[in-house]
């Protein structure tokens, strides 16, 4: 199994980096950041320093969107780094929630979604891609290579991420739901002529690794609860979209939003979010990784025994480089 490291672009830009940078050397092989420019700091422009800093991470969002900047404009970013550093960057991506919604659009269409994926990669590998109605290409790429992987829940959205990208990125680590939507995935792929087995699957979560005490396990859980909020944004559209109780989402996944409320977008991302006090202890311990080395290991176990690739560790937690140290010394030797 593979480990990437998700953080937020928080100014000063250098400590995502040089956090990155200790990652690598702890057996992280993933670097991940969000993609919301109003939020935090541009993505990219730090990316090229962890690039910099790093001999052999890849790189990436998680994730970015269709909507944000022109296709061209992203797949030429990406297609510059990969000139600069050697292909080493992918591209996640989704329908977008933060990045578009603080600026006042909606989320991308899975249709607008699909079309985006096919030309970013095609523009960042050197090939003609037709975007807007206007084809077009990048004359000076040359072997450029970018992996896309999407992410999503839905039915709708598992179907497209089999049929046309080259990863799918679950974000949450409870393996019922994660048996449910692998399954999916790969039989979209499967239907599609595709050889399942050739998309990569990541899941990404919060952990935190403290002792199992009440007192220890009641902290973590306050720390991570955002992320159940975040993951219940994406979870508010698809009960909009098929009902509470459809047969077509698990209801593991869409049962504990019923006493969401709102939600405010300043508090994104971040520990003490008040807009997450729906979401029950049960749901974060579903979602995250919790407790102690050994419970991480069981976990990460299991999920690879599901056939995830890789585990991208969320660390938006007042324990981020200690969970980091954490990984690097007892998690990942353990799972290598």
């Amino acid at each position: 199994m593979d480990f990437g490291l998700v953080l937020q672009t928080d100014p000063p830009g250098s400590a995502t980096v040089e956090l990155m940078s200790r990652a690598e050397r702890g057996g992280f092989r993933y670097g991940w950041t969000f993609d919301s420019p109003v939020l935090w700091q541009e993505p990219y422009v730090i990316h090229s320093r962890i690039l910099a800093r790093t001999t052999g991470m890849t790189v990436g969002p998680m994730v970015t969107n269709p909507g944000t900047r022109a296709w061209e404009v992203t797949a030429s970013t990406f297609a510059t780094l990969n000139e600069m550093y050697g292909n080493r960057t992918v591209c996640g991506i989704g329908r977008g929630d933060s990045a578009l919604r603080v600026a006042g659009r909606e989320p991308a269409t899975l249709a607008r979604l699909g079309e985006a994926m096919a030309a970013i990669r095609d523009l960042a590998e050197g090939r003609e891609a037709v975007v807007d109605g206007t084809p077009m290409r990048l004359p000076w790429v040359r072997d450029g290579r970018l992996p896309v992987w999407m992410a999503g829940y839905g039915p709708r959205a598992l179907a497209l991420a089999g049929r046309a990208a080259d990863g799918f990125i679950l974000q949450l680590a409870d393996p019922a739901l994660t048996a449910w939507m692998v399954r999916a995935v790969r039989t979209a792929a499967r239907d599609a002529g595709r050889d399942p087995a050739e998309l990569t699957i990541c899941v990404a979560a919060p952990a935190y690794v403290c002792s199992d005490t009440p007192q220890a396990l009641a902290h973590a859980r306050e720390q991570c609860r955002w992320f159940g909020g975040m993951v219940g944004n994406h979870v508010a559209d698809l009960v909009a979209r098929y009902g509470a109780g459809s047969d077509l989402v698990p209801s593991a996944l869409t049962a504990y939003i019923k006493e969401r409320e709102g939600y405010d977008y300043a508090h994104h991302g971040r520990a003490g979010n008040p807009d997450t006090a729906f979401v029950p202890d049960a749901v974060v311990d579903r979602f995250c990784l919790i407790g102690p080395e050994q419970l991480h290991v069981a976990r990460l176990r299991e999920l690879a025994q599901l056939g995830v690739d890789q585990f991208a560790l969320y660390a938006m937690h007042d324990a981020k480089e200690d969970t980091v140290a954490a990984y690097a010394t007892g998690v990942i030797p353990a799972l290598g």
